[in-house]
């Protein structure tokens, strides 16, 4: 995710902020401060139990993290959004097992804060009545110790369970899926899952237009764009895999030198209708300028400049062999529509996102002449 900010680094991962979370403190300084009545002392309660239990969310993703890391399964980031958090894996657990293991990790996390919380109000006793403010919503809004504490209690173990409904892209969707994944195929456990996901969250999103607000209405949305992208992610790593760039890449690519001017650049993409130049230097690979680069440098510089002073130089390149669906995660995650593709130092070609799709939409609907691909290249 892009649009994040670092905040701090824990065991190699970063958990950063997305820039739209502020939005959630200010509708929680609105929630309670205006519509709860309680004014500046609610808004400044809001805005409090907000960042506790996004702490909270922290402290669950990290439990997710932790799990993973133990089976070297690699955590890119943690990112904050407005309605919670996610850590974002480098690639699928290896087993279905593993998988449940890292689902359940988060809400255990919640569920064993909460002893923790609860022993603690035998060291310092205080008006501990979670069970009144889920009942009567007593102290909600009230800016003190005691309804802070509370809420903040209520709410961590609301997280936990609420993770755990079977509903794609949450824990529990990931739990079912785990539980069916030791039976059935790999696919069709995930199938099941986003289906199941998918009809929560309509159910969600009817409860919310019926009465429950409309922050159950965009958890529903969530819910259901998040089942469908991983139903989608499965069936893009179930077509592509055991393929490799070699079956997929461009070997006719048009190049440019690092001297060469901007102008050169779009004589070439109007003559060859090839949109990304990689710049070589003797069959080396220097850099890399992309289409939205090249636009952005023609708003900005002469046509004569030359494109060494423009091109990306921090794009890494491909082998022959890596696995198709890595490079296509590596192309998403790098925001770039081409992977130059390189061997023993030397430029071989072009990986592209339209590559790969051709190979996708081949391996969707004529799944057999895929398999004789993968068998020849075996």
């Amino acid at each position: 995710m892009g649009s994040s900010i670092r905040v701090f680094t824990v065991r190699g991962i970063d958990v950063k902020m997305h820039i739209t979370f502020p939005l959630i403190l200010v509708w929680a300084a609105i929630q309670f401060g205006l519509i709860g009545n309680r004014g500046l002392d609610g808004a400044i309660f809001g805005v409090v139990v907000t960042l506790l239990l996004f702490g909270i969310v922290v402290l669950h993703e990290l439990g997710h993290s932790f799990a993973a890391l133990e089976y070297g399964v690699p955590i890119e980031q943690i990112v904050l959004l407005p309605i919670g958090g996610v850590a974002q894996m480098g690639r699928p657990p290896d087993k279905p097992s593993q998988e449940l293991v890292i689902a359940i990790a988060g809400p255990a996390v919640n569920f064993g804060l909460a002893v923790l919380l609860a022993l603690a109000t035998l060291i310092v006793p205080y008006n501990f009545s979670p069970r009144e403010m889920i009942i009567s919503l007593q102290g909600m809004g009230e800016l003190g110790v005691g309804p802070i504490f509370n809420y903040v209690f209520v709410s961590n173990l609301f997280i936990g369970a609420f993770n755990l409904l079977p509903a794609f892209p949450m824990d529990g969707g990931r739990v079912l899926r785990a539980l069916l994944a030791l039976r059935l195929e790999y696919g069709l456990a995930t199938r099941i899952a986003v289906s199941i996901g998918q009809a929560m969250a309509w159910l969600l999103g009817l409860w919310g237009f019926l009465g429950g607000g409309f922050f159950l209405i965009l958890i529903a949305v969530f819910i259901y764009l998040g089942a469908g992208q991983e139903g989608q992610l499965v069936q893009l790593r179930g077509v592509l895999a055991r393929l490799t760039v070699d079956q997929a890449y461009s070997r006719q690519t048009e190049t440019l030198k690092p001297d060469s001017t901007l102008r050169d650049a779009v004589d070439l993409t109007l003559t060859s209708f090839q949109s990304n130049f990689p710049v070589c230097t003797d069959g080396q690979l220097v850099g890399l300028l992309t289409q939205k680069i090249l636009i952005e440098a023609l708003n900005r510089h002469p046509p004569d400049t030359p494109v060494q002073e423009v091109m990306r130089t921090d794009i890494q390149p491909v082998s022959p062999k890596d696995g198709l669906f890595d490079v296509q995660q590596q192309l998403s995650q790098s925001q770039v529509e081409a992977l130059p593709v390189v061997d023993f130092g030397r430029y071989l070609g072009l990986i592209t996102a339209q590559d790969i799709g051709e190979i996708y939409r081949l391996g969707s609907n004529q799944p057999e002449m895929l398999r004789r691909l993968r068998i020849h290249e075996a």
